[in-house]
């Protein structure tokens, strides 16, 4: 059957989509969301919520073990998992009801199905939506005026590494019923540092395998240095600057071959080597898009260059960040609205990897910086001046990189918590803030916050509490 033509058929469900099809239902447009499982996508359901939802559990498990140390006297025994279970689950199904009921109370029409792209012209777009219920199968097509791409992305797995019993992705991992005892994460990526710090909180023995030279390789160097003495001071083992050649497994372990002759074995392979698109077989070909490694191509709002078709998230090439997925989705409302909303900045989205210690960026790194502006100044305020910092025993810095003579194009911090002090760098860079003008504003004490405002401080030439 064929619907009436809205005037945006949505196709996924997750951050990007649901949020554009809210914001266009603001606007007073028609909006069909298509999903082939539920709304929320992964970032929800098997990513940012429930990986979070673990490491909060793992930051329990670390204060009952280093209880004694702040005067408190308790034990850790072990991760009851599936009480864990129970409490990621109840975290995530309460979102879950609460955006189903801010999705329907918006007027949108959420239309659960696998859709594919069947057709386009006469300036409409059709999807047609495969469901299954009862038995039977059914097909219906959903026509609008606007279509937005929005399938997301899935974990990535290597050349001849299948995915299967001890072999497995994030995605199995949120599930298990057990700690492993050992786990090797192949990947130090985000996702790898997040859950090898989770595990390791819970009592596996962890090691950290990846190709390149350092972990989380797209923060600063000096972030990436911090990260790995901290992992290895808790006891992860990082292997950095080696590849995989194989993995082979029994019903006991996992035997790892890696390309320096090496074999690591284990309970768990963890594969974290990132997450790629989820474009292949729903007729993004024909509609006449450019794909490449199976991101669509798009400018800097978003259209594809087929006249009426915008592709968001992690369908795109960048960062691949729920918050990037929220503001895509609300880009191309408003663009399809007729309003003039100002491109995402993928450099100035605020970033951060929960692991422990923490970590959050915005900006230039300090090498890019120099690449792009030549001259730069860079101050590192060490936490074990900040108050609140010792206070928590925490120990790390937060790096502020100006241009010489110029704003704020860059800060990165490593510490426990400091993802709760991005905002204020997200907004000093947007802001392209000077440190003169960051150095009279006042930082309540004692917070870690703080040690943003000595940075500014040190930086206009008037330092409190550190050396220029």
């Amino acid at each position: 059957m064929t619907d009436t033509t809205y005037d945006i058929v949505v196709l996924g469900a997750g951050s990007a989509g649901y949020a554009c099809a809210l914001r266009a239902r603001q606007l007073g447009l028609t909006v069909a969301l298509v999903e082939r499982d539920k709304v929320g996508g992964t970032c929800l359901h098997r990513g940012c919520i429930p990986t979070k939802a673990f490491l909060h559990a793992a930051e329990i498990a670390d204060g009952a073990k280093e209880s004694e140390r702040f005067g408190v006297k308790a034990t850790f025994d072990a991760v009851d998992v599936p009480a864990l279970q129970r409490y990621k689950s109840g975290v995530v199904d309460r979102l879950y009801k609460g955006l189903q009921g801010l999705v329907r109370g918006a007027g949108v029409d959420v239309i659960n199905g696998d859709g594919r792209v069947v057709g386009s012209g006469d300036g409409t777009h059709t999807v047609e939506v495969r469901t299954s219920g009862e038995g039977r199968a059914a097909t219906r097509q959903v026509t609008g005026r606007h279509l937005v791409l929005a399938t997301g992305s899935a974990p990535r797995t290597l050349p001849g590494l299948e995915i299967g019993g001890r072999i497995v992705t994030s995605d199995q991992l949120l599930e298990m019923d057990t700690v492993p005892a050992r786990t090797i994460v192949l990947g130090g990526g985000v996702i790898g540092v997040e859950l090898a710090s989770a595990l390791t909180s819970f009592g596996s023995e962890v090691t950290i395998v990846e190709a390149l030279p350092r972990l989380v390789a797209a923060e600063d160097e000096a972030i990436s240095k911090a990260l790995q003495r901290a992992f290895t001071k808790r006891g992860i083992t990082v292997r950095t600057g080696v590849a995989l050649s194989g993995a082979t497994q029994s019903d006991e372990q996992v035997q790892v071959e890696l390309a320096d002759g090496s074999t690591l074995d284990a309970d768990v392979l963890l594969v974290a080597v990132g997450r790629g698109p989820v474009s292949a077989d729903l007729g993004y070909e024909q509609l006449g898009l450019t794909l490449e490694r199976g991101l669509v191509s798009v400018d800097d709002h978003c259209r594809t260059g087929v006249p009426g078709v915008f592709a968001v998230g992690d369908l795109v090439p960048g960062p691949q960040l729920a918050h990037r997925g929220f503001a895509h989705g609300i880009l191309v409302a408003e663009t399809i609205a007729g309003l003039d909303p100002a491109p995402v900045d993928d450099l100035g989205l605020p970033k951060v990897t929960y692991c422990d210690p923490e970590i959050a960026s915005v900006g230039y790194t300090e090498a890019a910086a120099r690449e792009a502006f030549g001259d730069v100044e860079v101050y590192d305020y060490n936490l074990a001046g900040n108050g609140r910092s010792q206070i928590l025993g925490t120990t790390g810095f937060v790096k502020v990189v100006r241009r010489t003579d110029g704003p704020v194009v860059g800060v990165h911090m490593v510490g426990a918590r400091m993802g709760e002090q991005v905002g204020e760098a997200a907004l000093l860079y947007h802001w392209e803030a000077w440190p003169d003008e960051v150095a009279p504003l006042l930082h309540a004490h004692p917070t870690q916050n703080e040690a943003l405002g000595e940075a500014a401080l040190a930086l206009a030439g008037k330092p409190l509490h550190a050396h220029p």
